[in-house]
């Protein structure tokens, strides 16, 4: 919960109201981290930097790098594909430093939606709430579905790897009849039961625990980077063995211009998109002034480091003009007789599409019960486990969602509307920072930690301490009303002339500008 800045006067008339309530904004969402561990809307403060390099890396990296490559290479950069990630790398650096900023500073679930209520106001929160539900509900439904076609390879490579037979498989290039998709006699819908079981499946794991289920999410992420290292290591053998004939061509190292790289880095940016799903878990981080900056941090990095070097290897073992825009990291070894190597790659993009639906369906619940405690939705969203201290209902209403859409649709001509979503809301939180670097001084929220030094200026200024905090709220559940009846976690410096005695204001503003940038 949180208090609103009152943007309402006496004898305003109603349709003011109206448009006023559309503008006005949260402070602080705090009171959850103050609630006692036995409170209904207290989530577990589990999650450290491991945990949070864990969930960014296995949001980020999914199976997009399997074929962004060839497709990139072939249409938009050649040679320099490296250098459009680079590029793309930086963009979302920038993006992933807003994030890392609010996050540190408002550390509650909500992600952008979160950051938009404070910022902005409770209409753009709610577009930007919604925008982020549409997203993560269709991504994470496309992702299911784009799993069960390789999951029979998944399948083939544990029976030869146990010798046993593929005939309980229904085929070696089929799953059980009843898990395959089928089509509906007379309609044009073709359902897929795998897709909707292994939401459930995903859904069950995020009911067990925030905990639980990023260490399944750690242990999937892991055999996905360990494929791409393998991918690094065996292709660079090839590379230096066959003398890196992608390198040797007559068009040189920019074959569509430097333009053409720009455009590469315009499509490959959204192989980064991910680590917004680290932000969502703020409210369940240890330290999430110190972990979630650095945990965004490292896995932004590494993200970045994987995509440069598998795209300077693939790049260098074949030329752009002859890669698979399909299966580009296959072909490449399988046009150096590595045959075998083929199921292990395709081992690596089904876990990197499991590790995607985690990521996806990880965030939404958090972001429905952040707008069921600001009374945007039903109050049921926002119920907590007291046992697995996560949102249960909130997830498994997303896992019924996502199961459904799975099932029965083609998402595919969906899945547009997620980049309208995800720059919709990189937006949103970039206009948030610029706006938090004009916010008037007693409305700026200050870490718990410097409130020692402000309550002495107070005292040696004569101002009573009450002039320098908010009121406590009785209850949790209430919806946003009043300043009167809402906590903050971040006191806020309320008497300009407290900050002047100690010369306070100039030191504060150092802080912000240094702590929170790194």
């Amino acid at each position: 919960m949180g208090f609103l800045v009152d943007t309402q006067k006496e004898g305003g008339g109603h349709s003011w109201g109206y448009v006023r309530s559309l503008v006005r904004r949260k402070q602080v969402d705090s009171a959850n981290g103050q609630q006692s561990h036995n409170g209904p809307h207290q989530l577990a403060k589990a999650l450290t930097v491991p945990h949070l390099v864990a969930i960014g890396v296995g949001a980020t990296i999914g199976a997009g790098v399997y074929i962004l490559v060839g497709t990139v290479a072939r249409e938009y950069s050649g040679p320099s594909l490296a250098l459009s990630f680079l590029i793309a790398g930086i963009a979302a650096g920038l993006s992933a430093f807003c994030y890392a900023e609010l996050s540190s500073r408002c550390p509650s679930a909500g992600s952008a939606y979160h950051y938009s209520y404070i910022c902005v106001g409770e209409g753009a929160a709610w577009i930007i709430g919604w925008a982020l539900i549409l997203e993560y509900t269709i991504g994470g439904a496309a992702i299911a579905r784009g799993i069960s076609p390789n999951l029979c390879v998944t399948l083939l490579i544990v029976i030869v790897c146990t010798g046993s037979s593929a005939l309980i498989f229904g085929g070696e290039d089929g799953l059980p009849a009843i898990l395959a998709r089928h089509q509906i006699p007379g309609l044009d819908v073709v359902v897929d039961p795998c897709a909707a079981v292994l939401v459930f499946v995903v859904t069950g794991l995020l009911c067990m625990g925030i905990k639980e289920s990023t260490f399944a999410q750690g242990i999937v992420t892991a055999i996905n980077v360990c494929v791409l290292l393998f991918v690094i290591v065996a292709g660079s053998y090839l590379g230096f063995k066959t003398g890196w004939a992608g390198y040797e061509l007559p068009t040189g190292f920019f074959p569509f211009g430097v333009d053409g790289m720009f455009a590469g880095s315009a499509t490959v940016f959204f192989a980064f998109i991910g680590f917004d799903s680290v932000a969502s878990t703020a409210e369940e981080v240890k330290n999430p002034q110190r972990d979630l900056p650095i945990g965004i941090g490292l896995a932004l990095l590494l993200c970045c480091s994987l995509y440069m070097m598998v795209s300077i290897v693939i790049v260098g073992l074949i030329p752009y003009y002859a890669m698979d825009p399909d299966t580009p990291i296959s072909s490449a070894f399988a046009s150096h007789d590595m045959q075998w190597a083929v199921y292990l790659i395709t081992l690596g993009a089904v876990m990197a599409l499991c590790s995607g639906l985690m990521g996806a369906l990880l965030p939404q619940p958090r972001i429905l019960m952040a707008m069921a405690r600001d009374g945007l939705l039903p109050s049921v969203f926002s119920d907590v486990n007291r046992h697995t201290q996560v949102p249960v209902k909130a997830t498994v209403a997303t896992g019924l969602c996502a199961a459904t859409l799975s099932f029965f649709m083609d998402v595919s001509q969906l899945a547009g509307m997620v980049s309208v979503g995800t720059l919709l809301a990189f937006t949103m939180v970039a206009v948030s920072v610029l706006i938090l670097r004009y916010v008037p001084p007693d409305e700026l929220p200050i870490p718990s930690f410097l409130q020692e030094r402000i309550d002495s200026v107070s005292f040696l200024c004569g101002e009573t301490k009450s002039s320098g905090h908010a009121g406590t709220s009785n209850s949790s559940q209430q919806p946003l009303i009043s300043k009167s009846d809402a906590s903050v976690d971040f006191p806020v410096i309320k008497n300009q002339e407290a900050l002047g005695c100690c010369k306070l204001h100039q030191e504060t503003q150092l802080f912000f500008w240094g702590t929170y940038m790194f």
